[in-house]
């Protein structure tokens, strides 16, 4: 086993900071519905922040916008079929398939798997509480990813980043070539 370095040990501290306060965010606000699952709401936002947290800021937006964009995907299918129809094991494979689809259709094709995770989680609470209507439910956990997705964002850019990490936020440059003496 290696010895962690300085970057490995930061984001070690980042990921757990975030996830704590995705989880407490998240939770708290999904408390504010009643009949809704405020543990729910905190993992939900929690799974969230750790799946956009990158080492850089530049990739941790990249990630954000696909996790936003897959989650929509996801509880707007997965909020329109419930509203329509009843809960179904086919009804619900049939939507995480054409919600890939969607995904990889809109350029988003790591977080169209994420955006089908929505749709089984959305369905699944639907079953298992079916005192919360399905649009509220999308409509929760896609603004509990919203609070995780936020949270990351905002940490990676208040926290310290590692050097090598500018380095990969750096906007690409015209680059000079290295002189070889110092008179020429």
């Amino acid at each position: 086993m290696r010895r962690p370095g300085g970057n490995a040990v930061r984001m070690a501290v980042l990921s757990a900071a975030v996830s704590g306060l995705a989880f407490l965010g998240g939770s708290r606000f999904t408390s504010l519905f009643e009949g809704t699952s405020p543990l729910l709401g905190g993992l939900w936002s929690m799974i969230s922040s750790l799946v956009v947290l990158q080492s850089s800021r530049r990739h941790t937006i990249q990630s954000s916008l696909r996790r936003v964009l897959g989650t929509l995907i996801g509880a707007v299918l997965s909020g329109l079929y419930l509203s329509v129809l009843p809960f179904s094991f086919w009804g619900m494979v049939a939507c995480v398939g054409v919600t890939v689809l969607i995904g990889e259709m809109a350029g988003a094709p790591d977080h169209a798997r994420l955006a089908a995770i929505t749709v089984v989680i959305v369905m699944g609470t639907a079953v298992a509480n079916p005192a919360v209507p399905p649009v509220v439910d999308a409509a929760l956990r896609f603004t509990e990813a919203c609070i995780g997705t936020a949270i990351a964002v905002g940490a990676v850019f208040l926290w310290p980043q590692a050097a090598r990490s500018f380095e990969a936020d750096a906007a690409p440059s015209a680059s000079f070539p290295e002189r070889k003496g110092s008179d020429e």
